[in-house]
């Protein structure tokens, strides 16, 4: 029985919640301050108990998971309480703010405040007087309360990772690089320094942790250092936190937290003694924090030649603490992808299978974690057609890597057999980290998208034909109308997720799924959603895309906890104006023809992803309605740009605002009448985004040169031109110091490249570059004097320039060429790779 890893998280989950709301002003407002801090403190209590059930479980027979299941009943009923006095928060801040200006104000028109405060106050009591039952009985039982230790639990909890290699985890492809390292770490000549730093840095995936794994647990380390630990950092870099996993180790034991005290007791471990320590998984790029660590671990009077490995997917993180040479990571071959594959599938390698694995291999992108999580997918299929599904599916038709990731991981958690789901979790934390983002909303983020499934749903249950329930009844999925409406309604009321196929809902019954959080309608033979959806208070996710809804009920606007809703590839015809009122929605996904009402997407201020925005003032989707969504985070992709008049109207968007934003596609219509005088360079030069920017996309755009700001992009990784057919000469970027990879594609009016050399170097960092399609294009100049020239390329292609003749003379890293439709160009460069 999995106890602690479901009801650990449900009940700290409660009590993050109940921390909020006590200190809120709706506490004070309805006076639920004292029943809440009582019930925050039995909640507290009961939670030490925790580790104890989760230690007696396999031992403690039915009386402990019986308590285990009162308790995590308990804390569903607490969680549905907090959710109702939360609910009527929202409803009164929206209402308020709907109401703001006029003489009479009734904002509590929907309940009655004296017995609303009197409802929830009589269920709190009663949960209160339920878990002072369930700690009484747990005496009785023989569970006692396990304080948390010193260790803070976050450092923990982010993504917890240790050192041994498990019987999944194989190492392919990596024995030089691990070589190489243990023989930089063992290397006397390196004792110089009494502490040195190796950083091992790349993408999520790429496999960084295993690498670090099997460098720690090689007999040549055990003989060179006296003593080996494994911390895994994460999110939070506290030094303290730090020093007490360490003192943890080596002792089995802390007694204290001060710094002084772990100080005295680690140099009594590790003084006169070379010692080898791996943070895994580290994210803090604040200088003065590694400072304070080095500094506190040179106190340790440690012997000369001790070593540290840090691993990060920041090249910032690594930058700052490396002392000692990076090791390099490759993507993986397709080989060597498929060898993991098949471990991880358990494939008996028949030739079908090794034909179709091997297809499927070439889409894992070179990530040693992309093939961990696939094979685990093919774990259970067992036949060439069964393989054949997965290597058909359409997610390899996504453009870009992030999405096929995204996508691969979906349908992970579709197989809840899949060995690699603990992988595929960790892969989710690496991949899906943000600083700025908490790690509870985090969890909900990966809830609602599908990623993690919450604590209820590790065992789904399904509705028969005949109707017959399982015990916890937390889940329906794929039910057909009638099998809902023979669903005892006492039942209903616990359901958190309802996945239907259904042709129509139940209006009247749908009220009675009170405690509804997900409804996924996705392919429903449905086209209406009835009215009473808008007492579904605490629904975070729904999902109507591929289904025949054209317009959602007014009562929509009521759902004050939506966070995530689906209507893509849907026939919705246009958003009810009292969508403005979802003001926890963060994620939304329409179609083009979807229409908005003039200033309604504008209020919806807490979004952070939003579909492909296709400009049109009309639609209710003017350049004005972005100006306020400052909360977007990764991409955003703007549309038909010839509708926006001028630079002043492009300015609206307010795009310089939008920090969070990573990659921003910026698109003319590809089939627009060409004319000389256009003004897309002053709506270009008025879209002006955040320097935070990474990758930058522009297409069609008539210009003949490009905005200003494109040179201050000192943090741009990647920028792609498309189809720029009047640009005359190619945009200042070769001194950007992190671009990685360019894309020119369909300049025709460009003559020639190289001249827009900025200072001592020719892009820095660039490692690929593609040219295709630039009839005109006749020479690439070469740098003069003593620059380096693309001192970084690796990969060059180009294609569809037949007048190119002129290159410069070499490259002095390149591993891949490819030359199409110029002979003569591809003789010249013969000798450069």
């Amino acid at each position: 029985m999995a106890v602690e890893p479901v009801l650990t998280f449900a009940t700290e989950g409660i009590l993050t919640k109940l921390t909020s709301l006590v200190s809120h002003e709706i506490s004070l407002a309805w006076g639920f301050k004292a029943e809440l801090g009582k019930l925050n403190e039995s909640l507290s209590i009961l939670q030490d108990f925790l580790g104890g059930a989760a230690e007696k479980a396999q031992d403690g027979g039915k009386p402990v998971e019986g308590w285990v299941k009162k308790l995590k009943d308990i804390a569903d009923e607490a969680d549905d309480v907090l959710e109702e006095i939360n609910y009527e928060f929202l409803r009164r801040r929206v209402e308020l703010h709907n109401h703001m200006g006029k003489k009479v104000l009734n904002f509590l028109s929907a309940s009655n405040p004296i017995l609303f405060r009197q409802k929830m106050g009589h269920r709190i009591r009663k949960i209160s007087a339920s878990l002072a039952d369930l700690k009484s009985e747990a005496s009785y039982i023989g569970l006692i309360a396990k304080k948390k230790d010193a260790t803070p639990q976050r450092i923990r909890e982010d993504r917890e990772t240790n050192a041994f290699i498990s019987k999944d985890e194989i190492i392919i492809g990596r024995k030089d690089v691990v070589s190489d390292i243990v023989t930089t770490l063992t290397n006397s000549n390196m004792n110089q320094e009494n502490l040195s730093v190796m950083a091992i840095a790349g993408m999520p995936g790429l496999g960084k942790t295993t690498l670090a794994k099997s460098v720690y647990n090689e007999g040549a380390i055990d003989v060179y250092f006296n003593k080996k630990l494994w911390v895994c950092v994460s999110n939070t870099f506290n030094v303290n936190s730090i020093l007490t996993a360490m003192l943890e180790l080596l002792s089995g034991k802390v007694a204290t937290t001060s710094q002084q005290a772990l100080l005295t007791n680690l140099r009594e471990e590790l003084s006169g003694k070379r010692y080898f320590l791996v943070l895994d998984d580290v994210w803090n790029e604040e200088s003065e924090k590694w400072e304070r660590l080095k500094s506190c671990l040179s106190k340790l009077n440690s012997a000369p030649g001790s070593k540290i490995i840090v691993t990060t997917r920041s090249g910032i993180v690594a930058s700052l603490t490396e002392t000692l040479p990076r090791p390099k990571l490759d993507l993986l071959s397709t080989d060597e992808c498929w060898s993991i594959l098949k471990h991880a599938a358990c494939s008996d390698g028949s030739s079908d299978i090794e034909r179709i694995g091997r297809e499927i291999a070439k889409n894992c992108e070179g990530l040693p974690l992309m093939a961990q999580v696939l094979g685990g997918i093919l774990h259970s299929k067992k036949t060439p057609a069964e393989w054949s599904e997965v290597k058909d599916n359409r997610i390899w038709d996504l453009p870009k890597t992030e999405d096929r990731i995204m996508s691969v991981l979906k349908l992970s958690f579709d197989n809840l057999e899949s060995p690699a789901l603990k992988q595929c979790f960790s892969y989710c934390s690496a991949f899906m980290k943000d600083d700025e983002m908490e790690r509870d909303d985090l969890i909900q983020l990966w809830m609602a998208e599908g990623f993690l499934r919450p604590p209820e749903m590790e065992d789904i249950e399904r509705v028969s034909e005949s109707g017959s329930m399982m015990r916890d009844f937390h889940k329906i999925e794929d039910v057909a109308t009638p099998i809902i409406e023979r669903i005892p309604e006492g039942s209903s009321g616990k359901l958190r997720t309802l996945f239907s196929n259904v042709e129509a809902l139940p209006g009247n019954m749908l009220p009675w799924f009170k405690a509804l959080r997900v409804l996924k309608l996705y392919g429903a033979h449905i086209k209406e959603l009835p009215i009473s959806i808008g007492k579904l208070k605490h629904l975070r996710y729904l999902d109507i895309s591929r289904t025949g809804i054209k317009r959602l009920p007014n009562s929509i606007g009521k759902l004050y906890n939506l966070q995530t809703l689906r209507a893509a590839n849907s026939h919705l015809e246009e958003f009810p104006k009292d969508v403005k009122n979802l003001i926890n929605l963060r994620h939304v996904y329409w179609d083009k023809v979807t229409k908005f009402p003039v200033g309604v997407l504008g209020k919806l201020t807490t979004l952070q992803t939003l579909s492909p925005f296709y400009v049109d003032k009309e639609m209710g989707r003017g350049m004005e309605e972005l100006a306020a969504l400052n909360q977007l985070k990764g991409e955003l992709n703007i549309y038909n740009l010839e509708k926006v008049s001028n630079g002043d109207e492009a300015r609206k968007a307010k795009l310089e605002e939008k920090k969070n934003v990573r990659l921003l596609a910026l698109i003319w219509s590809e089939d627009r009448s060409i004319i000389n005088n256009n003004n897309d360079e002053d709506v270009l030069e008025g879209l002006q985004p955040h320097l935070k920017l990474e990758t930058l996309g522009i297409g069609f755009f008539m210009g003949a040169k490009f905005p200003s700001w494109m040179i201050k992009l000192d943090n741009l990784k990647k920028i792609f031109f498309r189809w720029c057919k009047k640009c005359e000469k190619f945009p200042t970027l070769s001194h950007l110091p992190h671009l990685t990879i360019v894309g020119i594609a369909g300049m025709h009016n460009l003559k020639r490249i190289g001249e827009e050399i900025y200072g001592n170097d020719v892009f820095p960092a660039l490692k690929e570059l593609r040219i295709c399609y630039c009839e005109e294009l006749i020479e690439w100049m070469e740098a003069l004097g003593k620059v380096m020239v693309f001192p970084c390329l690796e990969k060059l292609e180009i294609e569809g320039c037949p007048n190119l003749r002129k290159v410069p003379s070499h490259f002095s890293s390149l591993k891949k060429l490819k030359i199409q439709d110029n002979e003569e160009l591809n003789v010249c460069l013969k000798g450069c790779c």
